[in-house]
């Protein structure tokens, strides 16, 4: 068995995006069940680095960071639903918070909450910005003055099968728009910002020998570097994500903590993962 200092760091989001391609929605239905696959995900990398994977693996760990944002606790009003919104008791704050609750029970399980913030109103999606503003087009077979008046006082108006089309198929787009076609600019922040200083940190005050960082991009690569440079065996998990083939040359190792999605569960039906496959460079 191999003695390590190790610190696991995991980017949260990242984490819950990925989780449900990698178990069984009955794994990760609950904040206790997602907690509970954090601690398979670092056990299992404590395993694969020291050869512990008994109830003492966390002797190994100096310290484990979960990144993550607080939710958003504004108000606003959905411009669809025409209904107000309290993001605070939303199902997605409310599952937020229980999980931080749950993390913060585990032993040597450090939490570091950036925070959520609006930077501008509703927005529709993009693919149906584009849409939209080329329908406006079809408001071209409306004149800019008034038709003559009837002896009613209506207008009539006279259009084309072309133009009739157009300003029909333009209804039908405005009206497929529902509650998911638009969102409110809401955008995290301080995460990658504490991440990037917590690795700088252990790094240079020699507190690890080894760094696991969960992540998925490339926003890691100075910090990696930095670390590297000081001598810490520095491996990234992408939780079976494909990266970027330069990015081999800023890593030690590359290891997923969790099972490869489609790989055979056990015959138990245990909560644990299965042995991983992983690779080095």
């Amino acid at each position: 068995m191999t003695a390590r200092s190790i610190a696991i760091l995991i980017d949260g989001g990242y984490f819950l995006k990925r989780l449900p391609k990698l178990v069984k929605p009955e794994l990760c239905d609950t904040p206790e069940k997602i907690s509970a696959q954090v601690g398979h995900l670092c056990r299992n990398h404590v395993k694969h680095l020291t050869g512990c994977g008994n109830r003492d693996w966390r002797q190994h760990v100096y310290r484990i960071f979960y990144y993550d944002a607080i939710p958003y606790d504004g108000k606003a009003h959905h411009p669809i639903q025409n209904r107000p919104i309290d993001f605070a008791k939303s199902d997605v704050a409310i599952q937020r918070h229980a999980l931080f609750d749950c993390l913060r029970k585990q032993r040597k399980m450090a939490l570091r909450l950036g925070k959520v913030n609006k930077e501008h109103d509703w927005s529709i999606q993009s693919s149906l910005t584009k849409k939209l503003l080329r329908s406006r087009q079809a408001l071209n077979a409306i004149p800019a003055q008034p038709p003559q008046q009837d002896q009613q006082g209506n207008y009539t108006l006279t259009l084309t099968q072309e133009q009739f089309r157009d300003i029909a198929q333009s209804r039908d787009l405005w009206q497929t728009l529902d509650a998911s076609s638009v969102s409110l600019g809401l955008k995290q922040k301080g995460v990658d910002m504490r991440i990037g200083v917590d690795i700088a940190s252990l790094a240079l005050k020699k507190q690890v020998d080894t760094l696991v960082l969960v992540a998925g991009d490339s926003d890691f690569v100075p910090a990696a570097k930095l670390a590297r440079r000081e001598g810490i065996d520095f491996i990234l998990d992408p939780l079976w994500q494909q990266i970027n083939s330069d990015l081999f040359e800023h890593i030690d190792g590359l290891h997923s903590g969790l099972q490869r999605p489609g790989q055979a569960v056990r015959r138990d039906n245990s909560t644990e993962p299965l042995p991983i496959d992983h690779q080095e460079n």
